[in-house]
């Protein structure tokens, strides 16, 4: 058992932390202070009666519902203490009434076994009635039950809990028997056997009953009369099972009844009772080998028992030698604290004294038994067990027993429990070993004189991390070493505890801080403020407990950037901390810990610069360029991190960085990029590590400004950082990972940039500028997408001194990185962070309206520069991953914004209206679609933009009306992601001409989508719309023209055109074009129903085809000879090659005709739904067509003509 799994105090809800790779944590605390349900669990109670019989759903709802209150206390079970006898008893009235059905019996046990789980069977059984009157019934019921039965498995438990109670009566169990033989003559079962053999069959059953059937054996086998007659026989039998059971399940249900039943014995009986039978069970335990078993419940049940027969091997006395601190008062010792009085602890030395006097003669008199060798034996193996809780038991085994034996051979133990903590042991035995200290130091039985061997073991158990491939085990041994140091805080007075103060408050504070794991720095947290509470003595107690309490060391990001820099300000924990970072957490396992150790060395670096640049990088820089990849990577990091804390302080004190680096470390530093290099260390696995690693340390080495201009090694730095830019997709398989990657290559160009070349300031050396920027624009063109990713946003990351002179060759080359053909249609990604760049280079080199071109965003280029943000505005790609265009977008957005807003500020004539009217435009249409982040973001930019006041945009079309339709207000309360609120204020832009066609773009793509509430919400409000408009015959027909357009635009676009026929079929059952259909010459019908047959043709898309029926059937309530052409393509998709479609088209078919009476004439209408009905579409085409044919005769529609073509099975229409 973990010492913070023991811990009460909060659950946790841990998220995704950012960069410290670990869950933040939300804890809530207990704050139940009653049973405020009482009332609500009486009225579940008394209503049982009904319940059952009036509906087992109810008895299942109210059973729910009870076991929801009682889940609520199961951390705080007393306050359940004044309600359990009424609830008991009303429990109990069920079980006992004649009248109450088996169902309702069994629901009660249910409840009653709810009660028993949440307070425990221990409590709750003092108070079952244990009269002579109840013990034959709870006989004879639990007789009827049957053991096989799994849905009554509560009732047999409780009543097996309530049967070991009433056995417990003071009187002989023959005087209960009476008459010994039945009315037929035969001898009747005494009830003492009943009773035993009840017990033996549940010993045996595979469920709950099991545990219930042990506690009764060691009530009832432990009486006096049954002891005397059945003791002998039950043991027997118990041990001839244990001996014969198999490693079958039923085998092992076996063996587990037998050790419970045992150790329940051995637990509650008396001493003198089993002494002489327990050779006899440690022989069969040994016999049976149940260390060895493959279960681990079996192996902490034996090891239970085991100590159990130590313990009855062993007089039952406490060992006066024991150490016995005495008063433990709280208040006591943080007041003499206060006061900084010494605790007088002579009374505590005269009492152990007197203890080890007395002591002498008692352990000369008692002979301790050959067996207890055995059993500790077997206890100290346990304490190795692959299993804590085998591990926990064996620990308080460990404890109970060395309580009971002299103070040599306790002392002996100790030595034993300490051979655990050998290096050459496993995780596992450390762990044992830290639980099995902790257990022996809080009874006592840790003498002070141990402490000099413990407390340097615990101190090594505290930062235990042993590596296994991929990841490490440890933490376990880390949080028991943590209990340890609770235990010891409340076992040891403070004098005793003085000489190891620093060296444990030390430990414990790195855990808190530094360890990986939160359950272990939460441990170590609540070990420090135990002993800050008990022992008083540990430096600086309540200032590092108030930073680094429970909650604050949750996190941790926090723990390692912010706790530490403050913990360390403290001169008694100054060089502990940083010793620990240097000699253990720089190559951790885990690459995220590395890193934060990196940056917390440069966080501390200003406490002690002398020790860091002097003995830290003397350290480190060897092994940056060794063997081990972790220590390799971690150095690396650490150096890059030092190096440029240093150059901070040397700063500050207007020094220049040689005074803290010497040359020959300055040497060192540059030689590792070669070492690394000459090594072929950047190959394989470890280059996805150390390229990122030296980019960062390129990145700190030019942000120092080291003395390194014209050094060859600016050369070869340059080489790695393109070289990296060139092979990302070499080394990263993952998003993140690929951001990582570049984020680090990117800002050690930008950094080396900026520092080694410039020839003076402002102004770049124009060879390497040359080389570099024609280098990376040619790279552009690459075939790899992560190589295209990684230079254009180099490029973006370049200083302007660099770009001057370069501007139109950058923005050309990136300009083709965001064109979509056929070589590239995927390389999404490219494009967007092609897109990136662009807006960060227009930032970079700013904005001059009548500057060069070529430097500077001018007129002469700025309209290029929007064409080629707006043009990806309508990427739409879409691959194996989905609509990957929608990064493009995305990206676009972002750019056009930072663009417009750079304009605005500096030279607003830039921004023509066109280009506004167009940006506008096409952010309205992604605020209409149906994505709900890309949505999001495209309102979002929509409302920034409109609401920016610093200046205001110009040439926003209809700015009054959006500002209306969109107050400032909406600018942070509005919700885009949600559609219930983002449909209806963007649909009012449809009454706005400049918006009107993209808006309806968008919103189609929404309408006819596939999430139901998308779907939903963006129906809803198009339809409100229109319902604004449909009387008004010059805006529907604006609107009606917008949409044909739209299709025309989107012809065979799949796209679009799908979603426009699912929309169109709504809009036509909603009668939104009512204003029309009683104009036989109005275009719109003719228009849409020829697009619809361009669209359909030849398709073999069946969902395109179902919606076009449906539209089809929609269009059949405009009047006049465009109903002919209408059913001619319905009948035509009566024989289409894909019996769907045509079993579609005469269901639909038939629902029109329901619908509309007036298509066909009243004479053949109940002909033509009969043949739409009753014929079977399924059928070969031949008998179809001769079906379809007769229709057409019957309705006076031209049949359609055959046209054969290879491609084609069925005939198409000739017009």
């Amino acid at each position: 058992m973990a010492f913070s799994e023991s811990r009460p105090e909060a659950a946790e809800l841990e998220q995704d932390e950012g960069a410290g790779g670990e869950p933040d944590v939300i804890a809530k605390a207990n704050s139940l202070q009653a049973f405020t349900e009482s009332e609500e669990a009486r009225s579940l109670l008394a209503a049982l009666r009904t319940t059952v019989t009036a509906d087992q759903a109810a008895a299942e709802i109210r059973k729910q519902k009870f076991i929801v209150i009682m889940d609520k206390y199961q951390e705080q079970p007393h306050l359940l203490d004044p309600h359990l006898e009424w609830m008991l008893n009303m429990l109990l009235d069920i079980v006992r009434n004649e009248h109450s059905s088996s169902a309702l019996v069994h629901l009660a046990f249910k409840f009653l076994y709810l009660i028993t789980k949440v307070r425990g069977y221990k409590y709750f059984l003092r108070l079952f009635p244990h009269e002579v009157v109840d013990l034959q019934p709870v006989l004879n019921l639990l007789t009827l039950q049957d053991p096989k039965d799994c849905e009554t498995w509560e009732t047999r438990y409780i009543l097996l809990l309530w049967l070991s109670m009433t056995c417990l009566l003071p009187f002989d169990m023959a005087r209960l028997d009476g008459n010994t033989c039945t009315a037929q003559g035969q001898s009747k079962t005494p009830t003492m056997d009943q009773i035993l053999n009840i017990a033996k069959s549940y010993l045996t059953v595979s469920d709950k009953a099991r545990d219930a059937a042990a506690v009764l054996v060691s009530k009832f086998v432990t009486r006096p009369d049954v002891k005397e007659k059945r003791l002998p026989d039950f043991l027997d039998w118990t041990l001839t099972s244990l001996s014969k059971a198999d490693q079958t399940m039923e085998g092992m249900v076996v063996i587990d009844g037998m050790l419970q039943a045992l150790a329940q014995l051995f637990k509650h009986g008396k001493r003198d009772d089993f002494l002489s039978y327990a050779p006899m069970v440690l022989k069969c335990l040994d016999e049976r080998n149940i260390p060895d078993c493959n279960h681990t419940i079996l192996r902490k049940l034996g090891i239970k028992l085991i100590q159990r027969l130590g313990l009855t091997f062993l007089k039952p006395k406490i060992a006066k030698w024991r150490y016995q601190r005495g008063s433990r008062s709280l208040a006591l010792n943080l007041q003499m604290a206060g006061q900084n009085q010494p605790i007088n602890n002579i009374s505590i030395q005269r009492m152990v004294s007197k203890a080890d006097d007395d002591n002498d003669d008692d352990d000369d008199d008692y002979d301790i038994p050959g067996e207890i060798e055995n059993v500790i034996e077997q206890l100290l193996f346990g304490l190795k067990d692959k299993d804590t809780i085998v591990r926990w038991s064996a620990a308080k085994g460990v404890g109970r027993v060395t309580g009971r034996l002299p103070k040599e051979l306790a002392d002996d133990v100790v030595g034993s429990v300490l051979e655990c903590f050998s290096f050459h042991e496993t995780d596992t035995a450390w762990h044992g070993g830290c639980l099995a200290l902790a257990e022996l130091g809080r009874r006592g039985l840790l003498l002070p004189s141990r402490l000099p061997d413990v407390v340097p073991v615990i101190l090594k158990a505290l930062t235990f991390d042993e590596k296994r491939g991929a990841c490490s085990v440890g933490a376990n041994v880390r949080d028991a070493a943590c209990y340890v140091c609770w235990a010891f805080a409340r076992a040891y007075d403070p004098q005793e505890m003085k000489p190891f103060v620093n060296q444990i408050a030390s430990s414990l504070v790195i855990t808190a801080v530094f360890d990986r794991n939160v359950n272990c720095r939460r441990a170590a947290s609540a070990a420090f403020q135990e002993n800050v509470g008990r022992q008083g003595t540990f430096p600086h107690g309540i200032e590092i407990l108030t930073a680094a309490d429970y909650f604050a060391v949750g996190n941790r990001t926090k723990c390692f950037l912010n706790i530490s820099l403050y913990i360390v300000g403290f001169p008694e924990y100054t060089q502990p901390l940083i010793d620990h970072l240097i000699h253990r957490k720089f190559n951790h396992w885990d690459c995220a810990i590395r890193e934060l150790t990196a940056k917390t060395l440069h966080n501390l670096t200003p406490c002690s610069p002398e020790y860091m640049a002097n003995i830290a990088l003397t350290q480190l820089l060897p092994i940056a360029t060794g063997i081990d990849l972790n220590t390799r990577h971690g150095a690396v990091l650490a150096c890059a991190e030092i190096v440029y804390a240093l150059y901070k302080i040397a700063i500050e004190n207007n020094r220049p960085v040689t005074d803290y680096i010497n040359e020959n470390t300055l040497e060192s530093l540059k030689n590792i990029h070669r070492k690394l290099y000459n090594c072929q260390l950047y190959r394989g696995f470890g280059g996805a590590f150390m390229r990122p690693a030296v980019c960062c340390f390129i990145e700190k080495m030019s942000q120092s400004k080291m003395p390194l201009k014209n050094d060859s090694i600016i050369g070869e730095w340059q080489w790695l950082i393109d070289d990296s830019l060139k092979s990302i997709h070499h080394f990263t398989s993952t998003a993140k990972q690929k951001t990582k990657f570049q984020e680090a290559v990117i800002s050690a160009l930008t950094a080396l940039c900026n520092e080694y070349y410039q020839i003076v300031p402002g102004r770049a050396n124009p060879e390497i500028q040359n080389k570099i920027v024609a280098k990376y624009v040619s790279e552009l063109q690459r075939p790899e997408e992560m190589t295209r990713c990684g230079f254009s946003l180099a490029l973006g990351a370049l200083p302007k001194f660099m770009l001057n002179g370069k501007l139109h060759q950058v923005l050309e080359g990136l300009q083709r990185v965001t064109w979509v053909t056929v070589k590239d249609t995927t390389f999404a990604e490219a494009r967007r962070d092609a897109l990136k760049a662009i807006a960060q280079v227009c930032k970079t080199v700013g904005v001059n309206e009548e500057g060069p071109c070529d430097e500077v965003v001018c007129r002469s280029n700025v309209s290029q520069i929007y064409n080629t943000l707006l043009d990806c505005m309508n990427d739409y790609t879409t691959d194996s991953r989905g609509d990957i265009g929608a990064w493009v977008r995305e990206a676009a957005m972002t750019s056009l914004m930072e663009l417009t807003i750079l304009l605005v500020q500096t030279h607003h004539q830039l921004i023509t209206p066109e280009n506004c009217r167009q940006m506008m435009c096409y952010l309205a249409q992604l605020s209409a679609e149906k994505i709900d982040r890309f949505r999001a973001h495209a309102g979002s930019v929509f409302l920034q933009i409109l609401h920016f006041d610093n200046p205001a945009v110009p040439h926003i079309p209809h700015r009054e009306e959006l500002e209306s339709i969109f107050p400032r207000s909406e600018l942070e309360t509005l919700n885009w992601s949600a559609p219930s609120q983002a449909f209806p204020p963007i649909t009012k832009l449809l009454g706005l001409p400049a918006y009107q066609y993209h808006v309806l773009l968008g919103l189609t793509v929404s309408v006819g989508g596939l999430t139901e509430s998308t779907v939903r919400y963006s129906a809803q409000s198009l339809f409100d719309y229109l319902k604004t408009i449909r009387n008004d015959l010059e805006a529907m027909n604006k609107f009606c023209g917008t949409l044909i357009q739209i299709f025309k635009d989107n012809l065979l676009n799949d796209r679009v055109s799908i979603p426009l026929l699912k929309m169109l079929d709504q809009m036509l059952a909603n009668g939104c074009f009512d204003i029309f259909t009683a104009d036989e010459s109005h275009y719109y019908a003719k228009e849409l129903l020829s697009l619809c047959k361009v669209e359909i043709k030849k398709s073999k898309d069946v969902q395109k085809l179902r919606a076009s029926i449906s539209v089809f059937c929609g269009l059949i309530q405009f009047q006049g000879d465009i109903r002919k052409n209408i059913l001619f393509q319905l009948l035509f998709l009566l024989c289409y090659p894909f019996p769907i479609i045509r079993k579609t088209t005469a269901s639909q078919m038939y629902e029109m005709l329901l619908t509309y009476d007036d298509v066909i004439d009243a004479e053949i209408l109940d002909e033509v739904m009969a043949s739409l009905s009753d014929n079977n579409w399924d059928a070969d085409l031949p008998t179809v067509r001769a079906q379809r044919n007769h229709l057409c005769d019957l309705m006076g529609v031209p049949k359609p003509v055959i046209v054969t073509k290879h491609s084609m099975i069925e005939d198409f229409p000739s017009v």
